[in-house]
């Protein structure tokens, strides 16, 4: 065969070479009759491409920051060589990171997102406590009467995910949840009109946390003799709304919000109705516990760092509200202190409120007259390790439920009777 000399003909050979490599991956070269120099010349350059510092290697998560250089003329920008890449293209395992700067205090589908992501992104939030940060480790009652109710449960987001259409489901993974070394739970005073039971506590309470000093042990220390286990979660989930114009982010929506749901901890699933294009999701408000009903108003509240991965859900119709899966080890924690049985109260009523109400001012005189609390005491303990449950939904006129409380709590005197 008779090998021609490198001409620009073999030139833009080598330049479609190149461009079907990026494209499709390796071409075998046996197949194609170059003259030696082209031969040469195409696999150097593609040598120096792989070894080149900012060239993505195989199950690398890394993206390309800056623009490779070329002994060609030619353009590279394309999926594996973007000069600069938007953080929609990035692979959907790197994971992105967002700052308690980025907080809003309305679920409003006209916000500007602050993070564009593909499906399958992890992101890794940043999270202010349901307070805003107001407390601290040091803070005492007296900083309840200073408290700013205007910039409670502030959100941080929202992030735009790029295949999120209306009538698709946002699939919620949450990877992480780092609670920070302290937490509060408060009684607002009565005249706020925040709590079950908000009526019959005037007076206001702030109780500190420390989150610390027992962690690794799982658990935080409500008074000498008390251990309330530590099982993170997260109060606020949520994407926007349909409707247009703002809303408020203390309550829960069909679209998640403020849900509260002690059980959604690591390892669990959360899915939600996307109602407009992109999703819009924010997330905030993180809790090292509660029972279910928070029914002083408040948790253990705490600043949390959190992970989580979000993933578009094609044709899940069914899902028309918050639904979600928890996860075995999220069991596992409910057992952590051992299973000792509970103590109960029913609460009868023709009012569901009411009867829940009735519930828990039964379980708070339990703690008051067997175990010693003062009333206060009781009302944060059951807000933080008491759950309501409806017993009884059917047998009209009247409502039956149960507040209930793990003995497994109880760990030590005057609690426990050796």
């Amino acid at each position: 065969m008779i090998r021609l000399p490198f001409t620009n003909i073999h030139f833009n050979i080598l330049i479609l070479l190149i461009l079907l490599h990026v494209c499709v991956g390796s071409i075998n070269l046996v197949q194609v009759h170059l003259s030696p120099l082209t031969h040469f010349c195409y696999l150097t350059h593609l040598a120096q491409l792989h070894t080149h510092p900012h060239y993505p290697q195989s199950g690398s998560s890394s993206t390309i920051s800056q623009p490779l250089t070329t002994p060609f003329p030619i353009n590279l920008s394309n999926n594996h060589f973007p000069a600069n890449p938007p953080q929609s293209m990035s692979h959907s395992h790197t994971t992105f990171h967002v700052t308690k700067t980025h907080a809003h205090l309305k679920w409003d589908n006209s916000l500007k997102p602050i993070l564009t992501v593909p499906s399958g992104s992890e992101i890794s939030f940043d999270l202010l406590d349901g307070g805003h940060n107001q407390f601290t480790a040091t803070s005492t009652d007296a900083d309840i009467l200073t408290f700013n109710f205007s910039t409670a449960d502030p959100c941080i987001g929202p992030v735009y995910i790029t295949d999120a259409e209306p009538g698709d489901v946002l699939k919620i993974e949450f990877l992480d949840l780092e609670t920070a070394s302290y937490g509060w739970t408060s009684i607002f005073p009565g005249s706020v009109g925040f709590g079950l039971l908000h009526d019959e506590f005037p007076d206001h309470k702030l109780k500190i946390w420390d989150l610390e000093t027992h962690g690794a042990e799982g658990y935080a220390v409500f008074k000498e003799g008390i251990h309330i286990p530590v099982n993170p979660f997260l109060g606020i989930v949520g994407v926007a709304r349909e409707e247009k114009g703002e809303f408020s982010t203390i309550p829960p929506y069909e679209t998640g919000g403020n849900i509260d749901c002690k059980h959604i901890t690591a390892g669990s699933t959360l899915y939600l109705p996307v109602k407009v294009k992109g999703a819009l999701f924010s997330c905030g408000d993180g809790h090292a516990a509660q029972g279910d009903g928070e029914v002083c108003g408040t948790a253990i509240e705490t600043p949390m760092k959190v992970t989580v991965r979000l993933t578009v859900e094609k044709g899940m119709k069914w899902v028309v509200s918050p639904h979600y899966v928890t996860s075995e080890k999220h069991s596992e924690n409910l057992m952590r202190g051992g299973n000792k049985g509970e103590y109960a109260v029913l609460g009868i009523d023709a009012d569901l409120r009411e009867a829940s109400r009735k519930a828990l001012r039964g379980l708070i005189n339990w703690l008051v007259g067997e175990k010693g609390l003062t009333r206060e005491e009781a009302y944060i303990l059951a807000s933080v390790a008491a759950d309501l449950k409806i017993a009884e939904a059917v047998d009209m006129p009247h409502y039956g439920v149960a507040c209930s409380l793990p003995l497994s709590i109880f760990v030590g005197t005057p609690y426990v009777r050796l």
